[in-house]
């Protein structure tokens, strides 16, 4: 378990699952550099383990995330080296570097923003609770998508709808992430975790 001021990932086994929770709660989830090196060595532990079969990432509260903690990747005491995970040979958060080599089910509720739909974006199945608020809000804020979103909106979505929501940088609901291909399923508050047990197949 990785847990500081900076955010904790902690990872829980139940049976052949390993459960990896996101917490920084306090910051709406907004992610540092360490939080990517700890969901690195979550899915690095996931593959190494011949009893481990699935991954579940989730979130801790109300909310996925609000994105990047920004000055801590771009601020004056920003420290880039600390995120070895998408520099090397390593199963990261957005499969950009490696996708994992066993499946991901990752739940997500209220707040959705940037990263968390590029995360989503890179697992293989995706429960939402009814009331997640997604949003690419980097065009807004004149940046540049880094996640991946720039090619998975595409290959999810097709062309027309890739455009219509990364020029706009609108928000939209968990049915409309639904109708997109962002989500396999959207369910009512609350009970995304446990839909997302019957997903892996524990029932």
């Amino acid at each position: 378990m990785n847990q500081n001021s900076n955010g904790t990932i902690r990872t829980e086994r139940e049976g052949s699952t390993l459960i990896i929770e996101i917490d920084r709660q306090d910051k709406m989830n907004g992610f540092t550099p360490e939080m990517f090196e700890g969901i690195t060595a979550a899915l690095e532990l996931l593959e190494q383990d011949s009893e481990l079969w699935v991954g579940v990432l989730c979130f801790a509260g109300k909310h996925t995330t609000s994105g990047l903690d920004l000055p801590r990747f771009f601020g004056p005491n920003s420290d880039s080296s600390q995120d070895s995970s998408l520099s090397e040979n390593r199963p990261d958060a957005f499969a950009l570097k490696r996708r994992c080599t066993k499946p991901i089910v990752a739940a997500v509720q209220g707040i959705t923003y940037t990263i968390g739909i590029e995360m989503l974006l890179a697992a293989d199945i995706v429960i939402a609770s009814d009331d997640c608020r997604f949003c690419q809000l980097e065009p807004k804020r004149g940046l540049a998508v880094f996640g991946g979103a720039h090619v998975r909106y595409i290959q999810r979505a097709g062309w027309g709808n890739a455009m219509y929501h990364l020029l706009r940088a609108d928000e939209f609901d968990a049915s409309r992430a639904k109708e997109l291909g962002f989500v396999q399923e959207v369910v009512s508050a609350g009970s995304q975790l446990e839909e997302q047990r019957d997903c892996k197949g524990d029932r």
